[in-house]
């Protein structure tokens, strides 16, 4: 088995946050209070600023029976991998009120050495599912002196996958909206991607009015610490990757004193709100195709240029390709009859972004639709992407990143006036890609439920050492969101992987795996500021 290969695949399709029509990689925050709520405590600091607050360390009496449930393990259908259902408080400010059923799976530590405990993975997203990525890498492809020491464990949380998923659409109306134009030219052409975005959001809000309002990150993070003390673990041992490192990060501010060894890889920054967010990421996807245009035009038969061509006038003929799809889309033989729009082939594109080894996969693509008329490529790409099965179907992963993200934090923008104000910063920010992704930043507006969060820093005073990576061309977060991350946490040890790609670890360098292995097998963190090529 390629588990190299298959981790990709499945940090790949956990990781999309930034499709056109569903929000950006978003954050969540904290209301303001001193006592738990649904979104948890926050505090202004003299700057103004909301700062997450830990939670008292003794656990309310009402939710005793949440800690102290007993999970029923069972066969999953994989071999060596059991699974059980995790129940948590719908609502933590009221626990009476009712219940989610949260799906957990584990793979048992196998040995030779003395356990270490449990070490829950999460691939990010939001809306990635942990159960799926423990059975298709992590349980297997994590280094084997890890999965020796520690039940590997995951945890789709609420909204995700098994755990009381959100659907907002089917897959019929799903084909539909992803291949809304993402670029509206004119008054109808914005009248219908608003459409869009309300049809979206109103179909979420009918699918599950009750849980929209309770799929905030921080009540995720409260879930975890309950499946923590089931499994008997004083301390969460953790690698969360992408948006798992913001899920990981508002663990750690809420509950300091129960952080054992927490690897946060791909790290997001919370004080930032949702539009400098999305700016930001549209910046680290133009950062990533200017690495992929100096790859494709030194290759013969680049569809963007050859040897001499710079990644501007390369953005340039990509962006005049995306044009004339807009115009004319493409044939894809696809037996729902769906052709290769301007919205599909961006998403393409940027699926490629994530991960380097998919470059020869995009070249390729590029070169069918554009000397061929052939757009098959990159709508696999798409398709990917959004997780589309050939039949039609798709994951609720596209559904659960907005329910987070809507929650998390206020929207970027309230209406496509600002948007169109904004488009400038955007297309600054990346001339390929900006203009769908400022557009995409609107679909919070049309959402059913108001945010709970807001932005935020997080220092999580007296936490153990933190392990946070950040890699220099990451595509989904940007590098800079490592730095901030790592200045906000009182105990972070910051770690850089020079190079491309989504997150680093596992993804081939000796010098991050080794790093991060001895953190996790002897409590030895590296050198704060390491750096590896």
């Amino acid at each position: 088995m390629d588990t190299r290969r298959t981790h990709r695949r499945a940090r790949t399709a956990a990781r999309t946050g930034a499709a056109l029509l569903a929000t950006a990689l978003l954050l969540s925050a904290c209301s303001s209070g001193s006592t738990a709520t649904t979104t948890g405590p926050a505090a202004a600091n003299a700057a103004g600023t909301a700062a997450l607050v830990a939670l008292p360390r003794s656990t309310p009496a009402a939710l005793s029976p949440y800690y102290g449930q007993k999970l029923a393990w069972r066969d999953c259908g994989a071999p060596g991998f059991q699974c059980a259902t995790l129940k948590a408080p719908l609502d933590y400010a009221r626990p009476s009120a009712g219940e989610v059923r949260l799906a957990v799976a584990r793979k048992r530590a196998t040995g030779p050495g003395e356990r270490l405990g449990s070490l829950l993975v999460n691939p990010g997203g939001p809306g990635g599912s942990a159960v799926d990525y423990l059975q298709s890498y992590a349980g297997l492809g994590y280094p084997a002196e890890v999965r020796a020491r520690y039940d590997m464990v995951g945890l789709d949380p609420r909204g995700v996958a098994r755990s009381e998923p959100v659907e907002c659409l089917d897959g019929r109306e799903m084909d539909a909206y992803t291949q809304t134009d993402t670029t509206p030219d004119d008054r109808r052409e914005t009248d219908g991607l608003v459409d869009a975005h309300r049809t979206f959001a109103e179909g979420c809000g009918a699918d599950a009015p009750e849980l929209l309002r309770h799929v905030s990150t921080v009540e995720a993070a409260r879930d975890m610490d309950i499946l923590r003390a089931v499994l008997g673990d004083e301390k969460l041992h953790y690698v969360g990757a992408s948006y798992g490192t913001f899920l990981g990060a508002t663990y750690a501010g809420l509950f300091p004193d129960r952080v054992g060894r927490l690897v946060l890889d791909g790290a997001m920054d919370p004080s930032l709100p949702a539009r400098r967010l999305n700016l930001e990421q549209t910046a680290g996807f133009e950062t990533a195709f200017r690495s992929f245009a100096k790859d494709c035009v030194r290759r013969s038969g680049c569809p963007l240029g050859g040897p001499g061509t710079g990644p501007e006038q390369a953005g340039k003929n990509l962006k005049a390709f995306f044009t004339r799809l807009d115009a004319r889309p493409l044939p894809t033989g696809d037996a729902a009859g769906r052709r290769l729009t301007e919205s599909l082939a961006t998403i393409g594109a940027i699926a490629a972004m994530y991960d380097e080894s998919s470059w020869p996969q995009l070249r390729e693509a590029l070169s069918a639709a554009a000397k061929e008329d052939d757009g098959a490529s990159l709508l696999a790409l798409s398709d990917s992407y959004y997780e589309r099965s050939p039949d039609g179907r798709y994951s609720n992963l596209m559904s659960a990143n907005a329910a987070v993200n809507c929650l998390d934090l206020p929207p970027a923008f309230d209406t496509p006036d600002e948007v169109r104000r904004a488009l400038p910063s955007f297309r600054k920010a990346s001339p390929v890609f900006g203009e769908g992704l400022a557009w995409a930043s609107l679909n919070c507006a049309y959402w059913p439920v108001r945010a709970t969060g807001e932005p935020h820093r997080i220092k999580a005073a007296g936490a153990a050492p933190i392990v946070v990576v950040g890699t220099t061309r990451d595509p989904a977060t940007p590098y800079r969101w490592a730095q901030a991350l790592a200045r906000q946490l009182s105990s972070a040890r910051l770690l850089t992987y020079e190079g491309d790609g989504h997150t680093a670890y596992g993804r081939g360098s000796r010098c991050i795996d080794s790093a991060i292995n001895a953190y996790l097998l002897r409590g030895t963190p590296p050198a704060d500021g390491k750096r590896c090529a």
